[in-house]
């Protein structure tokens, strides 16, 4: 317990300090986070097997996967605050084409180009993986995505959309994931089973909603009974980590395999919350559960770092494969965001800047490959690794990307500019009293 308290503490220490060396780069904070796991984990300070000064190994890291889980709860929670029907009203139109279209525009393309490599290289990877690996390239990581828009303040219209689209995105890929899997599994084994590909990811996702639409109106009546804001984020606390805990249990019913999804099912709880409270009080809450969550999503990106397992790197089948993966899925954001949000008719800022945002990766794509794992064997290894290989790149890139993009965009005023504008005015204030 001694060593693992220490690491928490290292991992922090180490994160922060790094956060404060890549800000001179004008680098997001969570590129300094993820490079600080990077350096404590087992592929350079874990090396010394010095426990608590770093993790030793990956079993280390994995002994704290909780804290990834309760992270993407608190995350999916917040999300839910972009659901209030007040804003879908105004986008949500929009974020739903949007999410659907780009999702399934980045399932394409991947499979398209991931096919061309299976046909001219059937020994290095096979239509199992090729299926499985489109539906991964649908995920986007809400995680990153939150923690640049709080770190730079970003508003505006591009901001307004995205947490919806990353929203539905990932619910929309959830769905494709488990579809393809199921066809995965019937082209590796040849047994056919049509509960796995239709009806277990249609089972997983009703119960989500449906269980976090009864967990959020009970957070919504027991919020009413406090008046201490300190025992209303307890409330919320325990309501996210209660929401988390179901979505670990699965279990068999009539044959069908019944799971819960975590990101779903939190994120309808905050939903629900916001949607069934006045805006004032839930937007106070939100904002307060925000700031409190705050070391957990450090941490959380930290781990990530430390889970990235470096030496894919060493294998050429997978660097080549992972580029190609990485080219595909990164042209089927970005194109499928553009012109759904073209047709749409979003400002024009949205339309050219939107899929930019989009290319994180991390947690839900993880969560996706180990399944793969666990389902399809040696197939499963190849994809787990390519799936690896693509987060590496994307997280380290895609925050500063998605930054970029907000700054475009409009939706961050540079430091630099704000403060131009202040000497500006003073300038002008000058003159008049000259």
């Amino acid at each position: 317990m001694e060593s693992i308290l220490l690491s928490i503490s290292v991992a922090l220490g180490v994160g922060l300090l790094m956060s404060r060396i890549v800000k001179r780069f004008g680098l997001p904070a969570i590129t300094g986070y993820l490079i600080g796991g990077v350096l404590i984990g087992p592929y350079f300070l874990g090396r010394l097997q010095i426990p608590g000064i770093g993790f030793t190994s990956m079993e280390k890291v994995e002994e704290l996967k909780v804290i990834s889980e309760i992270t993407l709860g608190f995350i999916a929670f917040l999300i839910g605050n972009e659901f209030r029907i007040s804003q879908l009203r105004k986008t949500g139109k929009q974020a739903l084409v949007i999410g659907v279209f780009q999702a399934l525009t980045a399932t394409l393309v991947v499979d398209i180009v991931l096919f061309i490599i299976y046909l001219i290289m059937p020994d290095k990877i096979s239509l199992s993986a090729v299926i499985t690996l489109g539906a991964i390239a649908t995920a986007t990581a809400p995680a990153a995505t939150l923690m640049v828009i709080n770190q730079y303040e970003a508003k505006g219209k591009l901001t307004d959309i995205l947490l919806p689209v990353v929203a539905i995105d990932d619910a929309v890929g959830l769905m494709i994931f488990a579809v393809s899997l199921g066809i995965a599994k019937v082209i590796s084994t040849g047994e056919y089973n049509l509960l796995t590909i239709i009806v277990e990811p249609i089972v997983e996702i009703i119960l989500s909603l449906l269980i976090g639409i009864i967990i959020g109106t009970i957070l919504t009546k027991s919020e009413n009974q406090f008046k201490s804001r300190s025992k209303r984020m307890s409330v919320i606390v325990a309501v996210v980590l209660l929401s988390v805990s179901i979505s670990m249990y699965h279990f068999t019913f009539a044959g069908i395999h019944i799971s819960i999804s975590s990101l779903l099912l939190c994120m309808m709880v905050g939903t629900a919350f916001c949607n069934e409270s006045e805006y004032d009080f839930s937007n106070d809450l939100m904002d307060r559960t925000n700031r409190w969550a705050t070391p957990f999503m450090i941490l959380f990106f930290i781990l990530s770092g430390s889970e990235l397992q470096l030496d894919v790197f060493t294998n050429i089948t997978i660097v080549l494969i992972g580029i190609a993966f990485i080219a595909a899925r990164t042209i089927g954001k970005y194109y499928g965001a553009y012109f759904s949000a073209k047709a749409v008719k979003c400002d024009k800022s949205v339309q050219k800047y939107l899929g930019i945002t989009l290319l994180p990766q991390a947690g839900v794509a993880l969560g996706m490959s180990i399944k793969a794992q666990e389902a399809l064997g040696n197939d499963g290894n190849l994809i787990k690794n390519i799936t690896l290989f693509a987060i590496l790149i994307y997280e380290l890139v895609g925050p500063y990307l998605t930054k970029q993009a907000l700054i475009k965009a409009g939706d961050i005023v540079p430091k630099e500019s704000i403060t131009n504008k202040i000497r500006t005015y003073k300038k002008i204030n000058e003159k008049k009293h000259v």
